[in-house]
């Protein structure tokens, strides 16, 4: 089996977030076989460098054997000079080609992907509900008063997720984008993001988990005054307090807080993963399958986690195709305790993108017995696509 061509889709998208520009890319094989896989940063002014690097990093693949994952995954980092030293461009370009190549096998061998990475560890895995500032329903409302977010909250809970997350710091009171708290703050800065989660854990009482979200919206600064007025509420865990690049910072906001801390989703690789892994520094990593290196780097990264009692929970914010690839990593990987379920995935402008409805009951993913991934994108998908092909 060799491959033939690659094609690199730029999905269309409809409306609602004017910068999410989807990239799937399908690897063609001369057995008449074809894998999907996406490249995660095509938000946040990521989509162009991902199209770059998934041309030159194409050209590399045609000829070779698909089934040779590994060999591929090493000719990118050890034989491309910026393998060793690149960041989300470069590797979630790896990651869509990685995965792509593992949905191949899978559909080669009738089997699903998880099958090949050592068989399902559960039958169902929970999801809980992510990014509720957005609101939970098919249009995206951007919430502002506490009461707003206390009414979303029972919404999703209503709908069988135990789980929620909140970034109670991405809009201000008119609800708007952009409010940062960097350096230290007047503490009336604060006491929006307070009662926001004030009223959910009120709305929801005290059994639902609650997940913080702060998108690296603070610094260590900040974080040491908010932490402690947040910390009677129970929290499940928070994400992101400061820069999610930096293991010493990380280690200084370890030293003050008893929450549970995760990151992970602008990390790449296992060697990216390693100082805050092997010091400790996190106790949920959330690597993203379609940025971090792929199927491939993803099980590496669990693994290592695993050794150090840390649990993984799969940042997943992408389309029908990223939650399959997500899926198939949590059906196998033991310490993988929850799917993220975000908001993006309600929209019906995203679900229309895959050839199959995945959608958890009641809060819980089930896993598919189809081979590969289990998705691919759909035909109308394709057919409205910007397509681009390399041989």
């Amino acid at each position: 089996m060799k491959i033939t061509s690659v094609d690199i889709f730029q999905v269309k998208w409809n409306r609602q977030y004017g910068a999410w520009h989807p990239i799937v890319i399908r690897v063609n094989t001369d057995s008449g076989i074809s894998g999907f896989g996406e490249s995660g940063i095509f938000y946040g002014d990521g989509e162009y460098g991902a199209l770059g690097s998934l041309k030159d990093l194409s050209h590399l693949i045609i000829g070779q054997n698909p089934q040779n994952i590994e060999k591929i995954w090493q000719q990118f980092y050890q034989r491309t000079f910026w393998g060793k030293g690149s960041g989300t461009t470069f590797y979630a370009a790896v990651s869509a080609i990685d995965t792509a190549l593992w949905d191949i096998k899978g559909k080669s061998l009738g089997v699903p992907v998880y099958q090949l990475l050592g068989g399902q560890t559960r039958e169902s895995i929970p999801a809980y509900a992510s990014q509720l500032q957005f609101g939970w329903h098919l249009e995206t409302k951007y919430l502002s008063q506490p009461d707003e977010y206390a009414k979303v909250a029972q919404k999703a809970v209503a709908e069988g997720y135990q789980t929620l997350k909140i970034d109670p710091f991405m809009l201000d009171e008119q609800g708007h984008f952009g409010q940062k708290l960097i350096g230290l703050q007047d503490y009336a800065e604060l006491a929006l993001p307070v009662a926001r989660l004030k009223a959910i854990r009120e709305a929801v009482g005290p059994k639902i988990n609650l997940i913080v979200e702060c998108h690296a919206g603070l610094d260590v600064n900040s974080a040491k005054q908010f932490l402690p007025l947040i910390e009677p509420l129970n929290i499940f865990y928070l994400e992101e307090p400061c820069s999610p690049l930096s293991p010493e910072l990380t280690k200084q906001l370890k030293a003050v807080t008893t929450m549970p801390l995760a990151s992970g989703e602008r990390i790449t690789t296992r060697y990216g993963f390693q100082p805050f892994i092997t010091s400790r520094l996190l106790d949920v990593i959330q690597p993203d399958v379609a940025i971090c290196g792929g199927i491939s780097e993803t099980k590496k990264i669990c693994d290592m986690a695993s050794a150090f009692d840390i649990g993984v929970q799969l940042h997943t914010c992408g389309t029908p195709i990223a939650t399959a690839m997500a899926l198939q990593v949590e059906a196998a990987v033991p310490n993988c305790f929850i799917h993220e379920q975000h908001e993006i995935a309600l929209k019906p402008d995203n679900q229309w993108i895959g050839k199959y409805s995945e959608q958890p009951d009641h809060g819980k993913f089930t896993f598919s017995n189809r081979p590969g991934i289990g998705q691919e994108l759909g035909d109308e998908a394709i057919r409205e696509s910007r397509c681009e092909t390399i041989k």
